[in-house]
């Protein structure tokens, strides 16, 4: 029997964390992917703040499997030296929350450039990271983001050939490589040895609107088929993104078709239900 961790975006439910915790616990869900809290991003909160946020989730018997930072969301024209003192501050907030995962990104490209152009920019600031990762014993998860260097398949095998170890590994994002043009299946088929931790999000290939798992082109199913098939113990981390939940704005650098909920509660019950019945039909 597989042993894995469902976790989830919970504040796409709303932004009072008791509430996040009170819909999670009616779920079964123990787990949190923590990005906002009382209407604040975790990464600018102080760890005084943080400090207390971990006492509220103690209470509540929850546990942080990742930390769903912003790190690596800035233009990779942007001064690196500000971005990287909030990359410190965020990895003492994963200390104090008790969780080895951040979750972060390779930098947004200047639209209609060649990425090659930014290979050797990507590469210098994601070593820094990874550096001050083994220092810190903690462990970055790339996200395959739209539009960021490592958007599609071959960019984030190329991060994973590089930087892949003990501190660096791979977030597979099914509506992501879809709304960047990437097929999921070949996608996952080379970077399926680098993944320890899956976002549960799917979308459509025709307009990039996303769905919950299994309604879109991501082939949710099938790819969980083969990854439980072959051992994997990792986190299954449910983002709706189908409630326009304050801070959806921020996350998103380009236009998408507006979410097609009006609750968020019934949006986040919906993704959470559309992977149990998945996990239900490949017997997990």
């Amino acid at each position: 029997m597989n042993e894995y961790i469902i976790s989830g975006f919970s504040d796409e439910i709303d932004p009072n964390l008791e509430k996040q915790m009170e819909v999670l616990k009616s779920l079964g869900v123990n787990h949190i992917e923590i990005r906002g809290v009382d209407g604040k991003n975790i990464a600018s909160c102080s760890l005084e703040e943080v400090g207390a946020i971990k006492k509220r989730l103690d209470a509540q018997g929850f546990k942080i499997s990742a930390i769903g930072s912003p790190i690596g969301k800035i233009q990779i024209t942007d001064d690196f030296e500000p971005h990287f003192e909030l990359f410190k501050h965020v990895v003492e907030i994963a200390k104090i929350l008790d969780t080895k995962y951040i979750r972060m990104f390779s930098f947004f490209l200047p639209a209609d450039e060649n990425p090659a152009d930014y290979q050797e920019e990507v590469f210098r600031r994601m070593k820094a990271f990874v550096d001050y990762a083994k220092s810190a014993d903690i462990v970055l998860l790339h996200e395959n983001e739209k539009e960021i260097y490592g958007d599609i398949a071959s960019r984030c095998l190329e991060l994973m050939e590089a930087f892949f170890g003990d501190h660096f590994k791979g977030i597979f994002d099914f509506a992501n490589f879809i709304q960047s043009g990437q097929e999921t299946m070949s996608a996952y088929e080379v970077l399926k040895p680098y993944m320890v931790y899956i976002h549960i999000k799917d979308a459509t290939t025709s307009n990039g609107e996303v769905k919950p798992a299994g309604e879109g082109d991501g082939k949710v199913e099938a790819i969980l088929t083969d990854l439980f098939k072959n051992g994997y113990e990792g986190v299954l981390s449910v983002e709706p993104h189908l409630y326009e939940f304050h801070g959806l704005a921020e996350l998103e650098n380009s236009e998408a078709p507006p979410p097609r909920f009006t609750d968020p509660i019934e949006a986040y019950k919906t993704a959470h239900f559309a992977l149990i019945e998945i996990l239900e039909r490949i017997n997990l």
